[in-house]
Parts: C-alpha cells; structure tokens; sequence
C-alpha cells in the first residue's frame, strides 16, 4: 500500500492528535507508524511491548495501535493495564493479533471498546485508523492540496461504506433500533392468553417455545454451508445469523462459546466477525461472560431475550422438538 502524506489532524481544542504504537515486530511497527503519520497523527511513543511494560509508561495517545502475537502472563498484563488506562483517559485502542492468540486478547479488553484485528492486511488497519478518526468530535484537517482531499474523499467513502456494511447499520437491513440507538431491535412478545384463575404470566410460560434440540439446529447450519459447494460464498454472507444459529445451538447442548470458534462459525474474517460480536453485544443481543476459571479468557453467549426470539422463530419454521425443519 502506498504511503500518502496528509497533514495533521486536529481536535475541537486545536490539538494535534498523537499515537502510541506498540510492536515487537519491526516490519509492522514501521507499517503502524507509517499509517499513523499518514493519517496526520504525531507519534508519542513508538517502540516494543517490552521496552513499553518496563520502561516509565506516559500518558497515552489519543490512539493507541498495538500488535501481539506471542501471549504470555508479561503481555497479558500490559494489555490489561492498557484496557483500564484506555478506559480512563478515552484513549481509542486498535489491537492486531493472530487466530492462536485471540481467545486470550479478547479477554484481556473488558472495559475498553478495543478494536481487535486477526491477522490484519494494512487495509484493514488504515480501515480501523479511519474508524478512530471517524469517532473523534469537531475534528478539524488543515487546507490540503487537491490531491489529497480527493483522497481523503475516497478513503472516508470507503471507511463508510465498509462500516455500514460489517455492522449491519442500514435501515435496510433492521427494520428497527433499540432504544439505545442500537442496529438491532426485538419484536415485543404478544400478550398471551389468560384463562379466569391463571396466575399473571403462568400460561405465557407455559406455552413459551423453547429451543429445539442441539442436532436438529446443526442440521440447518450444515445445510446453510452446503450452499457454499455451488455458489459464491460471498453471495449468503450473513455472520449475524450464523453466529445466533451457533450459540443458540451451543445453548442447546449447555456448551461454552469462545470468541474465536464463534469467529469461524460467522463464515466471514475473524476482524469482521469481532465487529459483528461487538455491535450484538453492546445491542444486547449476546452477552459476554467471564470464564470462572481462568480470567484471562471470556465467553460468548445469547442474551435470554435472543434465545426467547430464537425459539419462537424456529417454531415458526416448523423446527421443534421433532427436530424436522421446513424452513432454512
């Protein structure tokens, strides 16, 4: 990818923005810096994540890109010690890992909204510079040359239309939001019936649907993946779906969820399938739960209201306790 020189940016004070970079790789820590600088960030610290963990720690950038791959007990403290600083100061985190190394990354972010890349191309890491930029209020560019406002036209399409398309922000594709301003809403349950003598919310219980067992929803998701045999993957991309089907059949079955087997059941990258499991969970479709026994690992699971949806859809459909599916 080309290098482009942009000029600074600006907060609504006046303030250029900074970067910390963190890598212990040189190729991609020259490649993070690069970005940055290109993006019109001023370089604070730039440097090993050793050298970082041990040296003084100052304050932080406005952003904060870090690359780890390798993850032991030294790492996990420094990125847990970033998730609280980050949280505190607003700095905005965008954290590169490889698959091997995932469960463990994700769990160490738990109060900061880190953007997490798997194996990222630079693509996607000056997609990610984009989204911080993209987040920050009043920013304010200096008088660019023709050139590079056109550019800069062109890659902010891009961040959005590649934003909208991952996160499922489109009126299009919802039908609704949540009262939060979430992409993602619920149809209210209707009331049901109430025979003279029931106790309030009894029947309802009663007649609830509940998931239908393990095997038969792994049957409707193998089908969904056969299609891929005779047609453009792409053409049925749908990780939203795919990663309510997998836990609701992990639900099923009383099964734990990590972050990364639910990445590969979405059907789509890793860095996009994080998004969509970051925008559910902040929608409260999904929740995210803390291993018990061993803290630096976290686990996916649906919300009881999703797994309530999800049992009524696939009544609808005909797939219930016979397991026989009419709908895919």
């Amino acid at each position: 990818m080309q290098d482009f020189a942009y000029e600074p940016v600006y907060d609504g004070a006046g303030c250029q923005l900074t970067v910390t970079i963190l890598a212990d790789r040189d190729t991609v820590r020259g490649e993070m810096r690069a970005d940055a600088e290109g993006a019109g960030f001023r370089v604070l610290e730039c440097c090993g994540l050793d050298e970082f963990g041990s040296g003084a720690i100052g304050a932080l950038g406005d952003l904060v890109l870090v690359d780890c791959t390798g993850m032991d007990a030294q790492a996990m403290a420094l990125l847990s010690r970033l998730d609280v600083r980050a949280a505190k100061s607003g700095a905005q985190l965008v954290v590169s890992t490889i698959m091997e190394s995932l469960d463990v990354v994700f769990g160490c972010f738990t109060i900061s909204p880190a953007q997490i890349l798997v194996d990222p191309g630079r693509a996607d890491r000056v997609i990610a510079i984009g989204r911080v930029l993209a987040s920050v209020p009043n920013l304010r560019l200096r008088e660019l040359s023709e050139t590079d406002r056109l550019m800069l036209l062109r890659l902010t399409e891009q961040v959005g239309r590649v934003a909208q398309r991952v996160e499922g922000l489109s009126a299009q594709v919802f039908a609704g939001r949540t009262a939060n301003g979430g992409a993602f809403r619920f149809e209210a349950a209707r009331q049901t019936f109430r025979g003279e003598g029931d106790e309030p919310g009894t029947r309802a219980r009663d007649t609830a649907p509940q998931l239908p067992p393990a095997e038969a929803i792994r049957k409707l998701i193998h089908h969904r993946q056969l299609r891929s045999n005779f047609f453009d993957a792409e053409l049925f991309a749908d990780p939203a779906w795919d990663i309510l089907l997998d836990l609701a059949a992990a639900r099923a079955e009383r099964q734990q969820v990590s972050v990364s087997s639910l990445c590969i059941a979405a059907g789509v990258p890793a860095t996009t399938a994080l998004r969509w499991i970051g925008q559910m969970v902040e929608a409260d479709l999904l929740l995210r739960i803390p291993d018990p026994h061993d803290r630096r690992r976290a686990h996916i699971a649906l919300a009881d209201k999703t797994a309530d949806s999800m049992a009524r859809y696939f009544a609808a459909i005909g797939l219930v306790a016979t397991g026989e599916a009419v709908a895919a």
